[in-house]
């Protein structure tokens, strides 16, 4: 009885260590428990148009100095009764090959009109929209919006997420004076508390001091 026990015990020991996460690494409701997650990878709303491998579950997960330092942006934007709704975090290097792959088939254009209507697919390569690593693989990248705290609703940024085209170009001029204060908001406050941003992306943003600056990691979301 005393062994088969020490087995079960044994065997609940190994299911769970497979589910840990690497040191340094959090889930980030465990920081921030009122953050909004919508991972657009583990569903079908994204420029593929199917769910992503790596992305077993709606949990973002990102190094731990990114997430108190993500903590700091959400409660300076609460005081305007604002907060933080995350797209992406941590994205497994499975997840970028298999954006590697889609890439390579130009028959599979299912969003193309939705998220890059006016590039053409074989050229996604070279306009970097899609590339063999991903820095949100090293665990400190963030693909985020405002949202009203009451409703819920996204800020207007004058483009979707994840849109390939100068349109998301941080300090692209054709959009209103709204949209650019929208993004001028989200700017100022991120890269006060420690991020920089990617100027062809208004949502895209890296922890200054980032722990694995030159590790592309490859755990499921789970």
């Amino acid at each position: 009885m005393k062994l088969k026990t020490t087995l079960y015990i044994i065997l609940f020991l190994l299911v769970n260590d497979q589910n840990a996460l690497p040191e340094e690494f959090v889930n980030v409701k465990e920081i921030i428990p009122d953050i909004t997650i919508e991972l657009r990878y583990y569903s079908t709303n994204n420029f593929v148009g199917d769910t992503i491998p790596g992305y077993y579950a709606n949990e973002l997960i990102l190094t731990k100095p990114t997430a108190k330092a993500l903590k700091k942006v959400q409660e300076e934007l609460q005081e305007q009764n604002l907060c933080l709704k995350v797209f992406d975090g941590y994205r497994p290097q499975q997840a970028v090959n298999h954006f590697m792959v889609w890439a390579k088939d130009l028959n599979d254009t299912i969003n193309k009109q939705e998220f890059y209507p006016k590039v053409e697919k074989r050229h996604l390569f070279r306009e970097e929209y899609i590339a063999t690593r991903s820095g949100h693989s090293r665990g400190s990248t963030v693909d985020l919006t405002i949202i009203n705290g009451n409703t819920g609703e996204a800020l207007d940024m004058g483009s979707p997420y994840d849109f390939f085209g100068q349109e998301s170009w941080v300090n692209y001029d054709g959009i209103t004076l709204k949209q650019k204060q929208n993004r001028q908001l989200l700017q100022q406050v991120m890269i006060k508390h420690g991020f920089r941003n990617y100027a062809k992306e208004w949502w895209h943003f890296t922890l200054r001091g980032e722990p694995f600056p030159k590790t592309y990691f490859d755990f499921k979301i789970q």
